[in-house]
């Protein structure tokens, strides 16, 4: 398993990190997703031979924030 934490900008309240957890666990292979509204990150637990960091950012970005 891999650990990556990635940068999420335009979260501002609790559904915002709602909807970026919702969207990284939808990705296969997320073990496990920790969204951190303070700090503006996510940190994700996945394996990379079935996932990869670019994809996670896509689905972020699909969901409407930045990472940037």
């Amino acid at each position: 398993m891999t650990v990556e934490t990635i940068t999420v900008k335009g979260m501002t309240c609790a559904g915002c990190v709602n909807s970026v957890t919702k969207a990284l666990k939808n990705v296969s292979g997320v073990q496990e997703a920790d969204v951190d509204l303070a700090g503006a990150k996510a940190t994700v637990t996945f394996d990379e031979s079935k996932t990869s960091v670019s994809a996670l950012k896509e689905a972020i970005e699909d969901a409407g924030y930045d990472t940037n």
